[in-house]
C-alpha cells in the first residue's frame, strides 16, 4: 500500500491495512484492569472539563486552548505536535544530513504548518530566528533545556539553554523540557524544571515535559527497561507532580522493570503485584492506559514519542503508536524524525496519516 493512503482516503480501512496482521489486536483489545471510564478522556471540552477547576491561572488555560484548537485535530481534544530539537540532542548532521532543507529553520516550522500540527516544539534558535514572521501562525513550544552531544566522552545531562522570558518575548504558548528520572542528575533537573515551570505558569505559558528515564543499569542483558510501563509511568507520577500540564513519553514495550533490578541484596522501589496481575496486563493497549493512569487518570494528557527513522517501516509503526495511545486513552503524538527525515510532502502524509487515527471515530477508547 502506498504511503499516502491514509492521507488520502482516512477510514478505518486504511488504518487496518497499515497495521496488517496487528489490526484485529489492536483495534479490539478491552482494557479491563482499569476502565476507560475511570479516565478523564480527552474531547472537545477538555480544557473546561479537567483544567478549569485547577490552579492554573487564566492565561494559561487560554494557551493550553490556543493549541487544542488549531491544526487537523482542533476540537478533537488530541494533539499532533512536530519536536525537532534532535540538532542539539542528537547533533545536527546525524539529524538534518538526509535532508539539508532543515538545516534551515524555517522549513522545519513550515513541514509542521503544512502537516496540521497543533504546535511546532524547537529549540530557543530555531524559533527566535522565525518567531516574527510565524509565531502568530502556529503555537510555538520553546524546548527550555537540552542534552547536547558534543562533549567528549558524550554525556547525558538535560542543561537550561533557555529562560522563560524568552518563550514569552517570542510569543511562544508553551514550554517544554525534560527531565532523565532515574539518573544521578535527576534530582537537580527535578528542582530546575520545577521552578521553571513555576515562572511558566506564572507568565501564562503551559507545560510539557520530557519524562524520559535514564540510567546504564535500567538496561539488563535481558531487556532494556527505560521503556517499561512500570517505571516509565512512575516518571509520569513525578512530572505531573511538578504540574506538567502535558506529558511527553516514550511508548512502552515492556513491564516488570522494578521486578528485575530488585534483589534481596540490592531493594530498588516499591511496587504492588496487582500492578502486573490487572492494571497492566501484558499488552501495549493496557501499558500505556497505565501510564495515562499515572498522568492523574488523564488529567495531564499524555504525549507518547513518535520514535527514531526506521525507513520504509516509519507508516506502519507511526500509526500503530497512534491506535495504541488513543485507544489507551491518550492524548496525541509528538513525531518528529519520522516526518522531517524525509522529503516535506512525505512528512506532510506522515504527520497526517497520524492524525486519522484520531480523527477517526471507529478506532475507539479501549
Amino acid at each position: 500500500m502506498g504511503t499516502a493512503k491514509v492521507a488520502e482516503t482516512g477510514g478505518i480501512k486504511a488504518i487496518e491495512d497499515l497495521l496488517g496482521s496487528d489490526a484485529r489486536a489492536l483495534l479490539e483489545h478491552r482494557c479491563k484492569g482499569i476502565p476507560r471510564e475511570a479516565i478523564h478522556l480527552p474531547g472537545p471540552d477538555f480544557i473546561d472539563r479537567v483544567f478549569t477547576p485547577t490552579d492554573r491561572p487564566v492565561p494559561v488555560l487560554r494557551s493550553l486552548q490556543q493549541m487544542f484548537s488549531h491544526g487537523r485535530l482542533a476540537g478533537t481534544g488530541y494533539l499532533s505536535i512536530l519536536p525537532v530539537d534532535q540538532g542539539i540532542e542528537h547533533s545536527a548532521g546525524a539529524s538534518f544530513a538526509k535532508n539539508i532543507e532543515y538545516f534551515d529553520p524555517e522549513n522545519i516550522v513550515k513541514l509542521a504548518i503544512e502537516g496540521g500540527c497543533n504546535a511546532v516544539a524547537s529549540t530557543l534558535g530555531v524559533l527566535g530566528t522565525v518567531s516574527r514572521k510565524y509565531a502568530h501562525k502556529i503555537p510555538f513550544m520553546l524546548k527550555l533545556n537540552h542534552n547536547e552531544f558534543l562533549s567528549y566522552p558524550n554525556k547525558y545531562d538535560q542543561i537550561m539553554f533557555a529562560r522563560v522570558k524568552q518563550a514569552v518575548d517570542m510569543g511562544a504558548v508553551a514550554v517544554g523540557a525534560t527531565i532523565y528520572f532515574g539518573s544521578p542528575e535527576s534530582t537537580r533537573q527535578i528542582v530546575e524544571v520545577g521552578t521553571v515551570f513555576q515562572q511558566a505558569h506564572e507568565a501564562g505559558l503551559a507545560t510539557v515535559l520530557w519524562c524520559y528515564l535514564r540510567n546504564p543499569a535500567f538496561k539488563t542483558a535481558e531487556k532494556d527497561f527505560h521503556t517499561s510501563t512500570d517505571l516509565s509511568s512512575q516518571a509520569n507520577h513525578l512530572g505531573v507532580t511538578l504540574e506538567a500540564d502535558i506529558i511527553k513519553q516514550k511508548l512502552p514495550e515492556n513491564n516488570g522493570g522494578y521486578l528485575a533490578l530488585s534483589t534481596k541484596e540490592s531493594p530498588y522501589g516499591k511496587i504492588d503485584k496487582k500492578v502486573y496481575e490487572q492494571l497492566a496486563a501484558d499488552n501495549p493497549i493496557d501499558w500505556t492506559r497505565y501510564q495515562v493512569a499515572n498522568c492523574y487518570m488523564g488529567r495531564a494528557g499524555l504525549i507518547n514519542s513518535g520514535g527514531a527513522s526506521s525507513g520504509e517501516s516509519d507508516f506502519k509503526e507511526a500509526v500503530r503508536t497512534a491506535v495504541v495511545n488513543k485507544r489507551a486513552g491518550g492524548t496525541g503524538l509528538i513525531s518528529g524524525r519520522k516526518a522531517f527525515q524525509r522529503p516535506l510532502a512525505e512528512g506532510v502524509r506522515l504527520l497526517n496519516a497520524i492524525q486519522d487515527v484520531y480523527l477517526c471515530k471507529d478506532v475507539t477508547i479501549a
